[in-house]
């Protein structure tokens, strides 16, 4: 088989299932391992995929670098899919926590709508704001220091604010995962900082993120697989990774 041959096989695999490992693409296509390692090197100098330790994700044009004001009209659909999952979870009289994202904007209106007494704290302004509107809506805001890019808070100050609540429920949003070490990921520190503080005072945790997600990571790492209850998703990952997953445990609802 020639080289052209084989990596255009390798990018048929990752445009399948989203990710390739190194070990199963060595025996699939009957060369060594360093052999696919160097594939995968020519394929990422092209931008047609991202390394990882042990294989290669999908190289995306996925928006994660947008501000989220500008990520509010991206996928509709599928966000609308996932909240909708989201508001099935929640309970009267019930105190939850809806992290940063555009995702959680949605399931904040489905909460408004629906009538659901229960207290909600949130970083971010424009869920603040949905909330506020519902009568039946205790809205509380975390404060802490504003970023005008996401229309929130993040930081120390507002990861200390949060540890003060205890919340039956968690519902955090994620930049991708990282299938190599079981971790969420997000863009920075202070995302970060702010998610796991949220995860530390939940009883149940949910990574709320569109599909494409699970091809992808960012490069901070917020939580592992065993901190959270489960991922809420349009649709169940293929492949690799979801093997990833259920070798972990992690639920996909």
């Amino acid at each position: 088989m020639f080289a052209e041959e084989r990596r255009s096989q390798i990018i048929t695999k990752l445009s399948k299932d989203g990710s390739v490992r190194v070990a199963s693409l060595s025996r699939a296509l009957g060369v060594t391992q360093d052999c696919i390692r160097k594939d995968l090197k020519i394929l990422e100098n092209e931008g047609k995929l991202k390394r990882t330790h042990g294989g290669a994700i999908l190289s995306t044009d996925y928006p994660l670098s947008r501000d989220v004001i500008d990520r509010r009209h991206v996928h509709v659909e599928q966000k609308r899919i996932i909240a909708e999952k989201a508001l099935e979870m929640i309970r009267d009289r019930e105190t939850v926590f809806l992290d940063i994202s555009t995702t959680n904007i949605r399931l904040a209106e489905l909460i408004a709508q629906s009538g659901k007494k229960i207290i909600a704290v949130s970083s971010m302004i424009d869920i603040l704001q949905v909330l506020a509107s519902s009568p039946s809506v205790t809205a509380i805001g975390t404060g802490g220091h504003m970023f005008t890019t996401i229309n929130g808070f993040m930081g120390i100050e507002t990861a200390q604010h949060i540890r003060e609540y205890s919340f039956d429920r968690a519902f955090i949003g994620c930049c991708g995962i990282d299938t190599t070490d079981g971790t969420l990921t997000t863009l920075g520190a202070e995302d970060g900082l702010t998610k796991a503080a949220a995860i530390s005072a939940s009883r149940h945790v949910y990574a709320v993120m569109e599909h494409e997600k699970f091809y992808y990571n960012e490069c901070y790492k917020f939580a592992h697989f065993d901190d959270i209850t489960g991922i809420i998703s349009d649709e169940a990952p293929k492949g690799d990774v979801r093997v990833a997953l259920e070798d972990a445990g992690v639920s996909i609802y």
